[in-house]
């Protein structure tokens, strides 16, 4: 088992180095072009950084799917969730307290709830075929379209551009979304190939896997942007980011999955995993409605319940 692990650390690590690696030099290059044509402030956020952080999962799962591997793409969607709040808002409600509103909110908790008991009812289904995958891009579309709309009063000044002159140059910035891309697909391939390796080496599910590993592994650029706003004390950035990667993560990444490969979704996953998305989605949602926000001891209570479940998944 160790030589096993040995062989398949270097393309484990490798992928997910190159997923996050991959991510930036994309978001980077697209939202250079974007203020280029003068896009808005806000729907750069909403769309191109938004997307931009879940394109790991996004490609992980499409590439499991096309390798008949649906626990690992349906595993990867429902473990970055449960991430996603758990760990991520844990580790920065730790490193700062989160100031948050229900009303502020509101909205995008909405549809983080709806979209996580749409998952109720596909798994109840037994997976998500081309037809519920169209549909739940067009949820995704209007969602988005909505909240451009409703948040152009919300939005504050537009900031200044500092990046250099260089990194503001149209080629490079055509040249790094082209090397994010060809990054993203490599560290996809390497990733979840080794995920695979590794669960049958262990004689761990490939669900286990994905849930764990693989969900961590593509969280990390949320982890990432949700650490740096809470250092910066932009709590409501970080909180931001989780709530709209996760609704995200179900209506866009599982709809684009399902319209290139129909996935489905196993008994256990319907049955256990799905369930406890559901119950950190409301935890979250309670959290902020309780007009609290989310403290030090919050942070520490969601990391430990993180840590239960991991530690469930790998011990059952």
């Amino acid at each position: 088992m160790s030589t096993a692990l040995i062989s398949t650390l270097p393309g484990l690590l490798g992928g997910l180095v190159l997923l996050s690696l991959g991510a930036e030099a994309l978001v980077s290059g697209a939202v250079t072009t974007a203020r280029r044509f003068s896009m808005p402030p806000l729907l750069i956020g909403v769309t191109i950084v938004g997307f931009g952080t879940s394109l790991p999962e996004l490609v992980v799962s499409v590439k499991a799917a096309l390798d008949g591997a649906p626990d690992i793409a349906i595993g990867n969607v429902v473990g970055s969730n449960i991430a996603n709040i758990l760990l991520i808002v844990g580790v920065a409600a730790l490193i700062a307290p989160i100031a948050a509103k229900f009303i502020a909110y509101r909205r995008d908790l909405l549809a983080m709830l709806a979209a996580s008991l749409l998952m109720v009812a596909l798994g109840i289904w037994g997976g998500v075929e081309r037809i519920a995958g169209g549909a739940m891009l067009l949820m995704l579309i209007g969602y988005l379209t909505y909240a451009a709309r409703s948040g152009m009063g919300e939005a504050g000044d537009e900031q200044p551009d500092t990046l250099p002159a260089w990194r503001r140059s149209m080629p490079i910035a055509a040249a790094s979304m082209l090397a994010g891309l060809v990054a993203l697909f490599l560290g996809a391939n390497w990733l979840v190939g080794s995920a695979i390796e590794i669960s049958r080496a262990f004689g761990l599910s490939e669900a286990t896997i994905g849930l764990t590993v693989v969900a961590v592994g593509t969280s990390l650029p949320e982890l990432a942007t949700s650490v740096a706003a809470a250092i910066r004390r932009h709590g409501d950035v970080a909180l931001g980011n989780v709530i709209g990667s996760n609704v995200f993560n179900i209506l866009g990444i599982l709809g684009i999955t399902a319209l290139i490969s129909p996935v489905g979704i196993s008994a256990g996953m319907a049955s256990i995993d799905i369930p406890v998305m559901v119950l950190t989605a409301v935890a979250l949602a309670g959290l902020i409605a309780a007009g609290r926000g989310i403290g030090r001891l919050a942070g520490i209570a969601l990391l430990v319940l993180y840590c239960g479940y991991t530690g469930w998944l790998l011990l059952a």
